[in-house]
């Protein structure tokens, strides 16, 4: 049965999908790790100027633009880079976590938010949570997760959540086995009324786990946990095996991708013409083929959700 979707919250989707309904999303809201890889984007100026030329160069081959609130949201609609025409959807969270590494904890950015997001202009806000159902904070990540939910319920504002697993044990990562078991739980736990896009990892461990089949399997739990549409990350995996994974995704019930480091990765240690001209060339051309994957096997939001509008309904709204 189809979810009803308040008119502020089916505006933003239809915002952020093409004209079937799927997402191809190009996320541009890194920040601690994009400085990481480029010493040159401490200086916010920089990475602000690197972000703010992908988004010139590939925001037209998207059906939306995942940016953060401190150096590209507003610099990109300043400039100019982000077209008008072009979805918006901005990052809430502070970047990075707080707790042990077993039992993390998440927040807004401190002097942010939902309501802020909704001013600017917005089709979307995204939130990132680090979650592990077994953790001592699994309880207070949901919470979280509802207070952020009702606060977009309350502005009439999309919300996109981005949970990213991790291991109990601090020495070693998630096995496949155990990568799908907490990626599927995770859907089944946090995608609650109110969440209205799940943005997910992969559900394996693909150096593990290289059998398209199993791939297939473990796409489809996440399809049959979520109530909502999802959406398949790409995580810094080479382009070809993000292409694959998106279209196996997809064909399971996904509804799309939101696409980074995947995409532009290459360009981070480029600078000048040089990065340009990889933008130009092989970063338009991988986004144009996820756009065209997506669009072709992607699951439409539209099969989640629907919306009336009785000749009243401003009365009330």
């Amino acid at each position: 049965m189809k979810t009803s979707l308040s008119i502020g919250k089916l505006r933003g989707l239809q915002q952020c999908t093409s004209e079937g309904g799927t997402f191809t999303c190009l996320a541009l809201d890194h920040r601690q790790n994009l400085r990481r890889a480029n010493p040159a984007f401490i200086d916010n100026a920089e990475l602000s100027r690197f972000k703010l030329e992908v988004i010139a160069t590939l925001a037209d081959l998207s059906t939306a633009v995942l940016l953060d609130p401190e150096v590209s949201a507003a610099q990109a609609i300043a400039k100019g880079a982000l077209p008008g025409k072009s979805a918006l959807v901005v990052a809430v969270e502070s970047t990075g976590y707080g707790g042990l590494a077993t039992a993390r904890q998440s927040q807004i950015l401190p002097s942010w938010s939902v309501e802020k997001a909704k001013r600017m202009g917005a089709s979307m806000i995204k939130l990132l949570v680090y979650y592990h159902p077994d953790s001592p904070t699994a309880p207070e990540i949901e919470t979280f997760v509802q207070q952020v939910a009702d606060e977009c319920m309350r502005y009439d504002l999309g919300i996109m959540l981005e949970p990213l697993s991790y291991s109990m044990d601090p020495s070693k990562k998630l096995s496949s086995a155990e990568k799908r078991h907490v990626v599927t739980e995770t859907a089944r736990r946090l995608v609650q009324p109110g969440i209205d896009v799940l943005k997910a990892e992969f559900p394996l461990d693909i150096a593990e786990d290289t059998d398209n089949s199993k791939w297939a399997e473990a796409c489809a739990d996440i399809s049959a946990a979520s109530r909502a549409p999802w959406i398949v990350l790409s995580a810094a995996v080479d382009n070809e095996v993000y292409l694959n994974q998106v279209e196996i995704a997809c064909r399971a019930g996904a509804s799309g991708c939101a696409a980074g480091r995947a995409v532009w990765q290459e360009a981070v240690s480029k600078d000048g013409e040089r990065r340009l001209e990889f933008l130009r060339t092989t970063g338009r051309d991988r986004l144009s083929r996820l756009a065209k994957l997506c669009s072709e096997a992607g699951r439409s939001f539209n099969d989640f959700y629907t919306s009336d509008a009785p000749f009243d309904w401003y009365q009330d709204y």
